[in-house]
């Protein structure tokens, strides 16, 4: 099988090697027609913030000596800052398994990973368009697809959330059905507490109020998430008109308290107040927590849930493997096919088939000495009919480059029905 798999990932590289590798959507048509010209019959290119992966068909005899990782190193120009260690190749059966891994989500930096199988799909619509794709790539890619979603309806490895921001978000849609009536306040515009209002602003939040000691900062994050800003020293009075808080600020004691909280409690008439603290150290007095109607969790609290959710995407990777080990499988026994000889049997077996069928259907108006006499004749005009096909598809395929016998070969068992799957 001549696939090849050429890559980097965060396995094998820290990100501010990866980075410099990362190619973008505009950079990667042109790149795909030079290395095509460098004896590739087909390649598809995905690269991501945590990959760069090269899946490719060779010439049968490729002169070009030149390593493709100093090829793909000297288009960015970081020949000197990145090595061969960094990579690694695959080729055949292994470098199959790999990329129906990556679809699958169980190769990605975060288990079960959504996001991957999108790009994988961009890639190779990019590909396409460059026309550096035929036979082989184009059903690895879409099997590659058939496991994602297989992977997504049959498993729940993308199930829970598995970062402190989504598991924050997460926890606020399940206390209120409809986030889209409710208002949320983010108290400092640190890095994890930007991602958890983005996160729940996807959710289709309400109304979004932001507070931070640096106003110009707190002002830049409303304008992207189209939220409003409050003055920082303003913070408690909020509390009474807000229903979900999620405080990221370093402080040396808490900035809201366990009596503050009650207060605002009483104009809220009681209704819930959803608390994320995400400060280290705590930013809320833990003693809120034992108020009526308030929800707060702490780092604590939503690595718990965390914890729990890798544990349930880890238990489907079993699973997940299956499934990979049956899509694997479908692929081997669909390359070996495109070998003249399984295509020629199975040929010969669909046509004995139908005579079979054929003859059973009308045997019985014949006489019994007659009835060997029609099996004798009808295998003959079988015989007869395939010999010629036969012939010059044997010879047909033996006088052509491997790719244009696989083409076909695979048109020859599409017309025929050879294959259970469809393309």
């Amino acid at each position: 099988m001549n696939i090849h798999c050429l890559g980097i990932n965060h396995r094998t590289a820290p990100i501010d090697v990866r980075e410099k590798l990362w190619f973008s959507s505009n950079e990667i048509p042109h790149l795909l027609s030079t290395l095509k010209l460098m004896q590739l019959k087909e390649l598809v290119l995905i690269s991501t913030c945590n990959r760069t992966e090269l899946f490719y068909v060779p010439q049968e005899s490729r002169t070009n000596e030149e390593p493709l990782w100093r090829i793909l190193a000297n288009r960015k120009g970081i020949e000197d800052s990145i090595e061969e260690s960094h990579f690694y190749s695959l080729a055949s059966v292994y470098a199959v398994k790999h990329l129906y891994g990556v679809a699958s989500g169980i190769d990605s930096m975060v288990l079960g990973d959504v996001q991957i199988l999108n790009q994988m799909k961009e890639a190779f619509a990019l590909a396409r368009e460059s026309k550096t794709t035929s036979l082989l790539l184009n059903r690895l890619f879409n099997t590659a697809f058939q496991v994602g979603k297989r992977v997504r309806t049959e498993t729940e490895i993308s199930e829970g959330a598995v970062s402190i921001s989504y598991a924050a978000a997460e926890l606020a849609s399940k206390i209120f059905e409809d986030l889209t009536k409710h208002t949320a306040l983010l108290i400092g515009a640190g890095e994890t507490g930007e991602l958890t209002a983005k996160h729940l602003a996807s959710k289709n939040l309400g109304n979004l109020l932001i507070t931070n000691r640096t106003r110009k900062r707190a002002e830049e994050l409303a304008a992207a998430l189209n939220g409003r800003v409050i003055d920082f020293e303003k913070l408690l009075t909020e509390l009474s008109h807000v229903d979900i808080v999620i405080s990221s600020v370093e402080a040396p004691t808490y900035i809201v308290s366990a009596k503050d909280i009650k207060q605002a409690m009483k104009f809220r008439a009681n209704k819930p107040l959803f608390i994320i603290d995400i400060g280290v150290p705590r930013n809320i007095d833990p003693q809120a927590n034992d108020i009526d109607n308030v929800f707060l969790y702490d780092i604590d609290a939503l690595n718990h849930i965390i914890d729990n959710n890798l544990a349930r995407r880890q238990a489907e990777i079993p699973k997940i493997q299956q499934i990979i080990f049956d899509e694997l499988t479908q692929y081997i026994a669909w390359h070996d096919s495109l070998d003249v000889t399984p295509t020629i049997r199975q040929l010969r077996e669909q046509f004995e088939n139908i005579r079979q069928e054929e003859v059973k259907k009308h045997i019985h108006h014949f006489s019994s000495d007659k009835q060997e006499e029609i099996e004798i004749l009808t295998k003959r005009i079988l015989n007869k009919i395939l010999h010629t096909p036969m012939v010059n598809l044997k010879n047909g395929t033996t006088q052509v480059t491997d790719d244009d016998a696989r083409t076909k070969i695979h048109t020859l068992r599409h017309l025929f029905g050879l294959d259970k799957k469809a393309d």
